[in-house]
């Protein structure tokens, strides 16, 4: 009996830390966003910008203990790894839970969001498991005898798993869990169903009686209910508040404004062009890579010039930012502003660029994969 749980536990532990490590190695710059959330929690600044380093060494490591689990190789050494690492995620996401520091800890990137607390009984049971398989780690039996062999194994492993992470860093993830996916049609991922309903909220007074100095909270409803209103003894301290009373549907994409550097909202005529338009976002312009700017702005100007393409440039910086930089790089394309958050969903690079038609993503690529402007042409443009 004790062989079967062991068993077990090794195949459930070893299947999970690979799937977890495999999803967030798809997508190991969403990871460095989700890492940076926890180091501006524990003040951990100096460390954003390594993130997606860490991203890649930690999704490779949760590959490598998850494969050497299920192979049986060095079970002391890879059931203190676990432990540690299950230990120090647990605590993490407990904290999370707790303090409601961080709304989802990317165990499973964007492919599984899991709130804090799901997180923590997750844990919860991977810490059960994995505590089973180190008090019985002198049971685990390496798969193959031969040591050597055992080491070009797990090197191998290693190597894979590292590359693996570095390939969709600099190509874009290979599955796209996001909204802005290949395909997907913006305007409608923006609005809420027939027949679906939105959030219910209700607003909270918090009211002070200038007598009695006696305190109460009553919701919009009661205030009126009650005519507590008519009662100048009561007054209204401080600004209402909104409480969710029921949760409704929540569009897949509900936070992108885009705007000009006046203001002017410029969202639906740019997902709705009937037409060809292409989209360049570079979300962080002090980080952006100056190199492929250039390619995208010539590119810009040919499809613009021969095919009448509409270009748009998208940042999250300032108006001002954004002017400097214009300078700075000629830019040719139209600039518009949205808030980083969207951006950074649109395409994992920075800068990436869209091919829109008709509010639908037609394609989207990694500034080190952007085709040529003759590429471009023969695909899309001249059909």
């Amino acid at each position: 009996m004790k062989n079967i749980l062991l068993s077990f536990s090794r195949f459930f532990v070893g299947i999970l830390f690979i799937f977890s490590g495999l999803i967030k190695a798809n997508d190991p710059l969403g990871f460095g966003y989700k890492l940076q959330e926890y180091f501006e929690v524990f003040h951990l600044d100096f460390l954003s910008g390594a993130a997606t380093g860490f991203a890649i060494l930690l999704c490779t490591l949760e590959i490598v203990l998850g494969a050497l689990l299920l192979l049986g190789f060095w079970g002391k050494k890879i059931s203190w790894g676990l432990l540690l690492l299950i230990v120090f995620f647990t605590l993490l996401t407990f904290i999370s839970a707790t303090f409601k520091v961080v709304t989802s800890c990317g165990c499973f990137g964007d492919a599984i969001p899991l709130t804090p607390w799901q997180s923590f009984g997750k844990d919860l049971i991977l810490l059960v498991l994995i505590i089973f398989i180190f008090l019985n780690k002198n049971m685990i039996f390496p798969i193959i005898k031969n040591e050597v062999n055992q080491k070009y194994t797990a090197i191998l492993i290693a190597l894979v798993s590292l590359l693996f992470g570095l390939y969709t860093y600099n190509f874009l993830p290979i599955l796209d869990f996001l909204p802005y996916k290949v395909g997907a049609h913006i305007p409608s991922l923006m609005v809420i169903p027939p027949g679906e309903k939105p959030d219910e909220f209700e607003i909270m007074y918090h009211l002070k009686n200038k007598k009695t100095k006696a305190e109460k909270d009553l919701s919009d409803k009661a205030y009126l209910k009650t005519e507590i209103w008519k009662d100048n003894s009561w007054e209204i301290i401080g600004e209402p508040s909104k409480r969710l009373v029921k949760k409704g549907y929540d569009p897949k994409i509900k936070d992108l404004i885009i705007t000009d550097a006046s203001g002017t909202d410029y969202t639906k005529e740019l997902i709705e062009n009937p037409y060809y338009n292409l989209i360049f976002v570079a979300y962080n312009l002090k980080h952006v890579n100056e190199k492929a700017v250039g390619n995208l702005n010539a590119l810009a100007l040919n499809a613009t010039q021969q095919f009448n393409i509409r270009t748009v440039f998208l940042t999250s910086n300032s108006a001002q930012d954004a002017e400097t930089f214009i300078k700075k790089s000629n830019l040719f394309s139209e600039v518009f502003y949205a808030d980083a958050v969207p951006l950074k969903s649109m395409v994992r690079s920075n800068p990436g660029i869209l091919l829109l038609k008709n509010g639908v993503i037609i394609n989207k690529w990694h500034f080190h994969n952007v085709p040529s402007f003759d590429q471009l042409s023969k695909k899309y443009f001249e059909q």
